[in-house]
């Protein structure tokens, strides 16, 4: 029995955790997660699994729309997901806008049972945030042809209390992966 309870729980094993982005559409929320990936691969070989909000979207939450209920159900689909590779020590960095208080606090609690939960809030300004929307999403819903678009015709609750608050706009994605990089080593999460 103790054999195979150290093989299943071995005493040094890696603390899984997920780093969680929040922003606005445009924010740099998936630059900046790249950019931490690729120097987190320098030095390490451990995985990391990414949970992107457009991918999620379209193959985990096909076919939700935009309605709060619906924001709320892809997010907790990220959450929980992500809770099941911190569960097993892994490393998830989830970047879906999540713009309501509640369902990051509900994907806190669930990551939480299992691990660690960074919250980072990617607080680039919205006319940033529009000058860098290549898809138009911003101007349609200015026009109104877009209904329920966050920060134009839907909120956005800022995080009042996130592990980390970074402006996608003040440096380049390499130095603010430095910053979350810095976090996560003095946290004890991934070796200095």
């Amino acid at each position: 029995m103790v054999k195979i309870l150290r093989e299943r729980h071995p005493v040094h094993a890696p603390r899984g955790f997920a780093l969680f982005f929040t922003g606005l559409s445009g924010s740099g929320k998936s630059t900046i997660a790249q950019a931490v990936i690729a120097q987190w691969l320098e030095h390490s070989s451990r995985a990391v699994t990414v949970l992107d909000g457009d991918e999620v979207r379209k193959h985990l939450s096909r076919g939700l729309g935009f309605s709060r209920e619906d924001r709320a159900a892809n997010v907790t689909r990220i959450a929980y997901v992500a809770s099941e590779i911190v569960r097993h020590g892994g490393i998830a960095i989830c970047a879906p806008i999540a713009p309501y208080a509640n369902d990051r606090a509900e994907a806190r609690a669930l990551v939480e049972a299992h691990g660690d939960f960074i919250e980072i809030h990617v607080a680039t300004s919205l006319e940033v945030c529009e000058s860098r929307d290549r898809k138009g999403l911003y101007a349609q819903a200015r026009a109104g042809t877009i209904s329920q678009f966050t920060g134009i015709s839907d909120p956005y609750e800022v995080p009042e209390h996130p592990e980390l608050r970074l402006d996608g706009s003040a440096a380049e994605p390499v130095a603010l992966a430095q910053q979350i990089l810095a976090l996560l080593r003095s946290r004890g999460l991934i070796d200095a």
